[in-house]
């Protein structure tokens, strides 16, 4: 029987698949975990009725109060849309999702959301760089996945800058901080083996593309947690269980791992507490149609 822990569930953009997914997958959580749904209910109600969801929604007045959530409904904890710009909203939802989860170590689980909305108005790469700002952490990313795992050290940046960061002192720094916090007990994380991923075609050819994977390798090297060093075009072709892959830059890996991970999530490390996000956008294209795949959700809600 699995261990039940407590979660705080952000709703994310409703503009999206994302209270579809919830109500979808409810049947197969009950016996799961306890769960308090963060966002505001009315919204979530109208969802619902565009849907058909028939599962009941329990209002819990109450966030550190998991004894009033009844196993029968979904445990909504309402923050009403006050403001008039709905990024406002979104981000007074998260804030107050991120002092709950200070305040209890409870998992947060954050639905998608549109970061075009935030970009907008304010500077934000994502939600592991958003929290780790607030919280004044380092945070990094970790896609994990049941075939395997990734770490991109450049994550939501223009591809024109990645070679800013393939210095040794900056690359040092962020490859130590991935080894601890790996190792971190909160996180369950098992891996037996950890490979790198370099920044050009082949891995440079010797030099003779370009310089930054003589700074990897040197610097690799010296790490013996760390098994291999590959090219991005070779790197999958044959894959171990629970094995890392610490890649230069944000799609070298995304792409292979979204394609053969079918039950990915997204785990941000750094933080007071644990924060998963399921491997998927807000798939605005098949809102209302009841159309889409909650293996990643559930993965989040299991872990």
């Amino acid at each position: 029987m699995p261990i039940m822990k407590n979660k705080y569930l952000f709703i994310g953009d409703d503009n999206s698949i994302n209270i579809e997914i919830i109500c979808n997958s409810f049947d197969k959580l009950k016996s799961i975990s306890n769960y308090i749904i963060i966002g505001e209910i009315n919204n979530f109600k109208n969802y619902q009725s565009k849907i058909g969801s028939k599962t009941k929604v329990n209002e819990i007045l109450n966030p550190y109060d998991f004894g009033k959530c009844k196993s029968n409904k979904l445990n909504f904890f309402n923050i009403p849309n006050n403001k008039s710009k709905k990024i406002d909203n979104l981000i007074n939802q998260i804030n107050i999702a991120n002092f709950l989860c200070n305040r209890t170590k409870n998992d947060l689980v954050t639905m998608p959301i549109n970061k075009f909305l935030f970009k907008k108005q304010m500077e934000f790469n994502g939600m592991t760089e958003y929290l780790g700002k607030i919280n004044n952490k380092k945070t990094i990313m970790l896609m994990h996945g049941e075939k395997f795992s990734i770490i991109p050290i450049s994550t939501h940046i223009n591809q024109k800058n990645i070679y800013k960061i393939i210095k040794k002192p900056i690359l040092k720094l962020k490859i130590d901080e991935i080894l601890k916090l790996i190792k971190n007990k909160k996180y369950h994380l098992n891996f037996k083996e950890i490979n790198f991923i370099c920044y050009n075609p082949h891995c440079g050819e010797n030099g003779t593309i370009g310089k930054e994977d003589l700074i990897i390798k040197n610097l690799i090297n010296r790490k013996r947690f760390i098994k291999n060093i590959y090219s991005a075009d070779s790197a999958f072709n044959s894959i171990k269980p629970k094995t890392l892959y610490i890649s230069t830059y944000h799609d070298q890996a995304l792409i292979p791992f979204k394609i053969m991970n079918k039950k990915g999530m997204n785990l941000t490390l750094g933080l007071n507490y644990r924060r998963i996000s399921p491997a998927h956008g807000t798939a605005t294209n098949i809102k209302y149609k009841n159309l889409s795949n909650n293996e990643s959700y559930i993965s989040c809600m299991k872990f």
